[in-house]
């Protein structure tokens, strides 16, 4: 009966959606998107029954794994020790004011209770509770939103047919029907939009392993503005962004960047901006993942992407027990004593007037300018003219005026004698008149 009701929502949905007008976003998700850009610090987390194995969401595909093997592995998968307010606690602390969760990955396998398939927490596992019901209870009352991560790609669906450029060695037979997939897609969207409350946005992957099938995006995308029009939609496609699309996210990079390999040449647009990065290398659960960013790295990370414009989304990947290791949970801790301190220069700014340079990045929010040394050696610090009239210079956290001259080039700043020049972030508030 829950089937047939929510094919024909999608059914009602459809009929009255026109899918070749341009996308025209609604007053609820432009006051979202401001929300968003206001926000500026995410959690990110990777969570599934691959962590059992402990190497990584994607260890299906790496290690070959076929689908009737793989279907082993939910059994094993019973996380006692998860709890829901334990993790949206720990990223309120650490200064994140949302979190983006993976409700399927591109294994297939639905962390959440699903009426349209059997390969869900509900029916796969002994322990049989929907984790993203938890969380988005547990968000709700400590006031975080929450966004949902939905793989477009599917290693297990027979109807991902014909296959894209993975999940070729999941022994799945050769045929399928296409369109039976995309309804299966917007009838797990529907749900996920249904059963869990207001909903951020949703975060989607795994579009780049078909590029060229016909995903019928604006019906999916319309789907989702139907039902929750607030909703912002992304998707990690590494390219401009599509029609219907409310931000626009890069993996392991800064916007404009490469570093990570996965931007490509995808211009910088003018939606909202997410910069994604990992606490060790792995997205999912890793027992071998030693390569742990320090919080230093990470807490320059969060101010270069608040001085590129850019949200920063905080990987964790918890482990099959529920928990969150405990490396990740120090490191957030030193992060949440900075942002304590040093949050106002970075929340609810936008880029600053002058670009990202070596030495650091600036931000800024009404008559102040946030500039945020990270790189820079003498006791002078100079940067070039901006528009209005430099009132004062003030050392951030000592509130103590420095000392500055101002001429046609810009202004020439005397930096405190003893200051540390490893300090993780100083910070120059300049004041205009």
């Amino acid at each position: 009966m829950k089937k047939f009701i929510i094919l024909a929502l999608i059914t009602f949905v459809f009929s009255n959606l026109s899918l070749a007008q341009e996308y025209q976003p609604t007053a609820e998700n432009l006051e979202n998107r401001e929300w968003f850009q206001d926000a500026k610090f995410g959690m990110f987390i990777h969570w599934g029954v691959y962590s059992v194995l402990g190497v990584h969401e994607w260890v299906m595909e790496t290690q070959s794994i076929d689908k009737k093997t793989y279907e082993k592995i939910p059994a094993f998968f019973n996380p006692t020790e998860f709890n829901a307010e334990e993790w949206v606690l720990l990223a309120k602390s650490a200064g994140m004011k949302y979190i983006t969760i993976t409700t399927k990955h591109h294994d297939g396998f639905a962390m959440f209770d699903s009426e349209i398939s059997g390969w869900d927490i509900m029916d796969r596992t002994v322990y049989k509770k929907d984790v993203i019901k938890q969380m988005a209870e547990a968000c709700k009352k400590h006031g975080l939103k929450l966004f949902l991560y939905y793989s477009q790609l599917d290693w297990h669906h027979n109807d991902y047919y014909p296959r894209g450029g993975t999940g070729n060695k999941a022994g799945r037979p050769d045929n399928g029907n296409w369109e039976n997939y995309l309804d299966y897609m917007n009838g797990q969207l529907t749900e996920l939009l249904t059963n869990y409350g207001d909903i951020g946005g949703i975060w989607f992957d795994g579009w780049w392993d078909k590029k060229e099938a016909d995903w019928q995006l604006q019906k999916t995308y319309n789907l989702i503005h139907k039902l929750q029009p607030q909703a912002m939609i992304g998707s990690n496609h590494h390219q401009v962004p599509n029609n219907g699309e409310d931000f626009q996210m890069f993996e392991k990079d800064l916007p404009g960047e490469n570093k990570g390999g996965f931007s490509g040449d995808s211009e910088v647009g003018n939606l909202p901006l997410e910069t994604a990065e990992t606490m060790a290398q792995r997205w999912g659960f890793s027992l071998q993942d030693k390569a742990y960013k320090s919080s230093k790295e990470l807490i320059q990370y969060l101010v270069k992407a608040a001085g590129y414009n850019s949200n920063f989304l905080l990987n964790v990947g918890p482990m099959p027990n529920g928990k969150i290791q405990p490396e990740f949970i120090d490191t957030l801790k030193v992060v949440g004593n900075w942002t304590s301190t040093y949050g106002e220069t970075i929340y609810g700014t936008r880029g600053g007037p002058i670009p990202p340079q070596s030495w650091g990045v600036s931000t800024h929010k009404e008559d102040k300018i946030y500039i945020h040394i990270m790189d820079w050696k003498t006791d002078n610090f100079f940067f070039p003219t901006i528009a209005g009239n430099v009132k004062s210079v003030i050392d951030f956290e000592s509130k103590k005026k420095l000392k500055h001259s101002t001429n046609s080039y810009g202004t020439l700043v005397a930096l405190p004698e003893n200051r540390d020049y490893d300090q993780v972030d100083f910070v120059l508030e300049v004041n205009l008149k």
